[in-house]
This record gives structure tokens, C-alpha cells and sequence, in this order.
């Protein structure tokens, strides 16, 4: 017979009092007269002590042997795997292989490698995590999505379908490179002449960042941009062969489904909401300007509550860097060598209210943690998340101009302490390499069909 490690019997007996807690009736039906392996354990017993696991440990368990692996497998497929997994730092490294990337586990502490489909990873941009899967975008500038757990990848609409862009064909019938658009929907940036770039140096300039409405193994889900010039929106539907633009505002910074809306929070603090299933799809101002001051970063989240909160960081900009953040499309010179840097400052943290149009800031977050960056914004309760820090907000570099132009640069990530105003690093020495900016990511072993990856 088969038996497993001591570690995997460690961790299987961890979620034995989860498990026997909120199966109370199953005790006495799996009382035996003689010990018992794990593996004689019955599938459906296994299935569901495995659904309780952290992703670090149920990956293990499918590794012990075939009776685990079976159960682990059947978990995959069906989805039931536990919801409320603990974030990951997602990161590419210096000594891996081009197509690998670092996994940091905040919950055990500890760092895992991970191999990704091609192209490789490290000549992609990542521009997004929601839902446990990564949007990247490749030397053509095209995009997919990738969950780093599964493997599974998934070509989203072309970049040649998205409003201000312009595909330009050599004498093969192949694209060479892209014309650019800087109209807005309000008029044209500068003068208005489009400009012309190689497929590899477009993403520099188009792409912001990116979200998801739901699991893509739902089937059913909206992919959003926010891309250039000046941060605007598109979005797709699974199935979708094209991008639809959403004009004509500008200058947003972050976004949440919630309730079958769109909200989209700008860098003066407005907040738009959008019904993306809707024929004719229009904003709707739920909050208008709240700020004349737009260097801050500025996030969108729903507490669990049920309330929405709005997130101002605050960045150090590099000495004597006088540059106006408010202006994505700044075109400093690429990879110049220096060594700038832009460390978060202060963190403020304020409830939406609706019904008055105003931001209420409050001190701190109570039980619970956010998660701020390249993903999708997050508020964590500390009772579904005992690993967490409370009151903390753990943070990963996403500022445009110095994530995309400063490539060399030491990243802006840490747990920044809203009590004291302080931060700290959340692993030293540092695992990561500074490209692509590594990015908070919630891991989600559930499988999609092959077809449904085309």
C-alpha cells in the first residue's frame, strides 16, 4: 500500500478538526475498530477534507499517490477547492528559467516555483490578477489571461481591436507594427498625428491595467482595460472577438464588479458605475470630483460590510522629479540606467457614501486587511484570513511611469501599518527581480476544459 510523508500527513491532519467541525454527523461514520490511512480514506471524504487546504498543501496532496491524486484532481475539475485562500505574492526571479515564476505564500511563509505556458513570462507584461489568474500581455502586445496554478491560458480579443489602435501590414500579410491613436472620445492628445510603433514597444504605451468580472471557469465573464491615452475604457465579454470602448471620460484608476455593475473610480476621486450587459451601455456619476490634488494612487473596494471604500496612497517621488503624474502618456527615455525610486508615503482610507456624494475617512480598518497594486483591490478579514496582519495594507508597486519605464528599479512593495503610518518589507532579503513588477494574486486551482482555454 501506498503511505504518505509524515509533512503530507501533518498538513491532511490540519484540516481534519476544519473539516470534522462542520461535518459533525460524519465523526462516528469514519470511527473504525483499526487505524486507517489516509489513503483508505473514501474519495468523497478525501474530496472535501482536500477542499479545506491552502493551495501550497492541496498541490502536495494530489502529489502523494493515486488515490489523493484522484480526489485532488476531481477537486480541480468541479471548482469546490476553498474560497478563501490566502494571498500570494506573485514574482518572476533572476535565477529562474524564462518561463517561471515565484509564488511567496504569506501563509506559510514560503516560496514556491511554478512554470507557465509559453511565450515566456518574463518578455510579458502583467498588467492584472482577479480571480486567481494573471493578464499579460506579449512581445505582440496581445493579451491573455493565465491562471499560474493550472496552467490554463486564454487569448483575449486582439489588440488591433481596441479603438486607438491600427494594425500596419507588411508585404506577407503580416503586422509589423501598430498606428496609434490619441483621441479620447473628448478630441485629440497634442496635435493629434497618430503615432507609429513596433508591436513590442505598444504595450510601453497602451496598457494601465486590467480586470476581471468573475472566474473564467464560470464561462460567463467580463474582461475590462484601462489603457491610454489618458486611462480610459474597454471591455470584452467571454466570447468576444473585439474591444468595446467606453467613452468619453478619462484618467481612471481602479475598478470592481459588484452587483452586476462596473464601478471605476478616476484619479479626482469620481466614481462611474456601468451595466456592461446592458444594449447601450453609458456611465452613470454615482460620486463626483472629490480632489484637486491627483498625485495620489487612487483604489476602489467593498468592504464586507457591503460598503465601498476609497484608498489614497501617497507616494515619495524621486528628488527633484517634478513630473506631473496626472499625464499617463509621459514618455521618459526607457530603461536609463539611474536608480529612482517611489516608495509609498501614507495610506488613507475612506467610506463611500452615496447617499450624501461624500468620502468619510476613517483610521483604521479593524479586523481586516487590504491588498493593494497590479491586482484586483482587496479587503480580507482577519477571521476567514488568521495569517494576516490587521490594519495593514500590503502593497506592491503599479505606478505607470516607473513600473513601465524604470524596469531596472528597485520595487515599492511592503506592508504599510496604519496605526503608525510605517512599512516594512514583507520578506528580506528580497526574492524578486524587478521585471515584470511582481503583483498580489490569489491562487485558484480550479481546471478549465481545453476547449474553453481556446
Amino acid at each position: 500500500m501506498e503511505t504518505c510523508s509524515s509533512s503530507l500527513c501533518r498538513l491532511f491532519l490540519r484540516a481534519l478538526p476544519k473539516f470534522f467541525a462542520s461535518s459533525p454527523g460524519l465523526l462516528k461514520t469514519c470511527q473504525m475498530d483499526e487505524p486507517v490511512h489516509g489513503t483508505d480514506l473514501p474519495q468523497d471524504i478525501l474530496t472535501r477534507i482536500f477542499a479545506l487546504l491552502e493551495t501550497p498543501d492541496l498541490v502536495r496532496a494530489g502529489a502523494v499517490c493515486s488515490s489523493w491524486r484522484a480526489a485532488y484532481t476531481s477537486l480541480c475539475i468541479t471548482g469546490h477547492c476553498r474560497l478563501n485562500q490566502t494571498p500570494c505574492l506573485l514574482y518572476t526571479s533572476e535565477s529562474g528559467s524564462a518561463s517561471a515564476v515565484g509564488l511567496y505564500s504569506l501563509a506559510e511563509k514560503k516560496a514556491y516555483t511554478l512554470t507557465l505556458p509559453e511565450p515566456p513570462i518574463c518578455r510579458r507584461h502583467i498588467i492584472g490578477s482577479s480571480y486567481g489568474w494573471i493578464v499579460t500581455v506579449d512581445e505582440m502586445s496581445e493579451l491573455h489571461l493565465v491562471n499560474p496554478i493550472t496552467g490554463d491560458q486564454i487569448a483575449l480579443p486582439s489588440v488591433t481591436t481596441i479603438e486607438q489602435v491600427t494594425p500596419v501590414f507588411d508585404c506577407s500579410g503580416a503586422v509589423h507594427k501598430y498606428e496609434y491613436s490619441w483621441y479620447t472620445g473628448k478630441g485629440m492628445v497634442a496635435d493629434g498625428s497618430p503615432s507609429t510603433f513596433a508591436p513590442s514597444e505598444l504595450r510601453n504605451y497602451l496598457f494601465y491595467k486590467a480586470f476581471l468580472s468573475s472566474d473564467p471557469c464560470s464561462g460567463d465573464y467580463f474582461v475590462v482595460l484601462i489603457h491610454n491615452p489618458h486611462s480610459q475604457l474597454s471591455f470584452a465579454r467571454a466570447g468576444d472577438e473585439k474591444w468595446t470602448w467606453l467613452p468619453p471620460h478619462t484618467y481612471y484608476e481602479d475598478c470592481l464588479f459588484n452587483d452586476g455593475l462596473l464601478y471605476a473610480s478616476t484619479l479626482s476621486g469620481e466614481i462611474h458605475t456601468f451595466d456592461l450587459g446592458a444594449p447601450v451601455v453609458e456611465a452613470s456619476i454615482v460620486l463626483g470630483r472629490v480632489k484637486d490634488y491627483l498625485l495620489e494612487r487612487i483604489y476602489i473596494v467593498q468592504a464586507s460590510s457591503g460598503e465601498l471604500l476609497q484608498i489614497w496612497r501617497s507616494l515619495v517621488p524621486p528628488q527633484g522629479d517634478e513630473e506631473d503624474e496626472n499625464d499617463s502618456d509621459f514618455e521618459p527615455e526607457l530603461n536609463n540606467g539611474d536608480s529612482q525610486l517611489c516608495n509609498t508615503f501614507t495610506i488613507k482610507v475612506h467610506k463611500v457614501d452615496l447617499r450624501y456624494k461624500e468620502l468619510v475617512e476613517i483610521s483604521n480598518l479593524g479586523q481586516n486587511a487590504l491588498f493593494l497594486g497590479h491586482n484586483q483591490s482587496l479587503f480580507l478579514s482577519a477571521e476567514e484570513y488568521p495569517q494576516l496582519k490587521v490594519n495593514h495594507v500590503y502593497f506592491t508597486d503599479d505606478d505607470f511611469l516607473y513600473i513601465t519605464w524604470h524596469k531596472n528599479n528597485r520595487r515599492d512593495i511592503g506592508v504599510f501599518d496604519l496605526e503608525n503610518n510605517s512599512s516594512e518589507e514583507i520578506v528580506s532579503p528580497q526574492l524578486w527581480s524587478n521585471w515584470p513588477t511582481p503583483l498580489w494574486l490569489i491562487p485558484n486551482p480550479r481546471r478549465m476544459s481545453s476547449a474553453s482555454c481556446k
